[in-house]
């Protein structure tokens, strides 16, 4: 008998529209208002349009400090460029993992000119004494996502394990858990997080119920789910609105709470103000 508590939504966030970089229009669903972050997560866009004018003019040389950014790719292709000697096309399915850490300067333009481009940019934080290391590019093909079939889910596992398969990225400081799950109306998955980690659910086609029976929370399309600290998450497919017999396709991430000071401004993630003027002046004096 399964006896393993359910976690619960706790709250429902909607994103709201923004645009970044040189006008591309996103969906900003963790840093806005509602959610301002989550640690040790501080940041979540969705982008996703079938216009070329909402994405073609990327996002140009900006400059990073004091976190990661996890960038996955549904549709489309988008070139990275930094300025220390990494170069890499994202194409559909595949992730870039960045660390920042003490300064890099970077670009993310389109490697196409009409069709399609969907996908998400997550940024994660970096506790105090990792902020200053060494830059790192990785860049994971969408042969390299392992899939799993687990019952009615299908699930790609970029961090973290399911079932025995564990994904390619692995951070100690965060132990970050991140899915992209596919569910059948009716269809359920159940995945256990260790106890205190941060989770949230985001769904970006159908509808889900997150929870154990009459206690689940109906979660709709472009809604994100923050849920308690302790126990599985549950989650069931529902027919969505205008798409009854359509899949449900979300993303749960997790991960462990830094409990540290966060002080951000743009780019730059510290944890005093100090730190982020000196961030600040190390850019404009090309220390990056």
């Amino acid at each position: 008998m399964n006896t393993l508590a359910s976690r619960s939504v706790e709250r429902l966030v909607r994103g709201m529209p923004t645009s970044d970089g040189a006008g591309v229009k996103l969906t900003r669903v963790i840093g806005q208002p509602q959610l301002a972050d989550l640690d040790p997560f501080l940041m979540l866009d969705e982008f996703g349009t079938d216009h070329p004018g909402d994405y073609i003019a990327g996002f140009p040389d900006h400059p990073h400090r004091g976190f990661e950014t996890v960038t996955y790719m549904l549709d489309g292709c988008m070139r990275h460029r930094d300025n220390h000697g990494h170069e890499g096309v994202l194409v559909p399915g595949s992730v870039q993992w960045m660390t920042a850490g003490r300064g890099i300067i970077h670009s993310e333009m389109p490697e196409q000119q009409e069709g399609r481009m969907r996908g998400f940019q997550l940024w994660i934080n970096l506790p105090a004494r990792e902020k200053m290391t060494a830059p790192r590019y990785q860049e994971f093909a969408p042969q390299r996502i392992p899939r799993v079939e687990s019952g009615a889910a299908r699930v790609k596992v970029i961090a973290g394990t399911v079932e025995g398969v564990s994904g390619p990225i692995t951070q100690p400081a965060t132990e970050p858990t991140y899915l992209d799950i596919e569910l059948v109306p009716g269809g359920q998955f159940t995945h256990a997080l260790p106890a205190g980690h941060t989770a949230f659910v985001y769904v970006y086609e159908g509808a889900v119920a997150i929870g154990a029976g009459e206690a689940a929370t109906a979660v709709d399309r472009h809604d994100l789910a923050v849920l308690s600290d302790t126990g599985a998450v549950r989650i069931e497919a529902r027919a969505g609105s205008g798409t009854p017999h359509s899949p449900a396709r979300l993303i749960l991430v997790a991960g462990k709470p830094l409990r540290e000071p966060v002080a951000k401004y743009g780019p730059f993630v510290m944890n005093t103000r100090e730190e982020l003027m000196q961030a600040f002046q190390d850019f404009q004096s090309g220390r990056f």
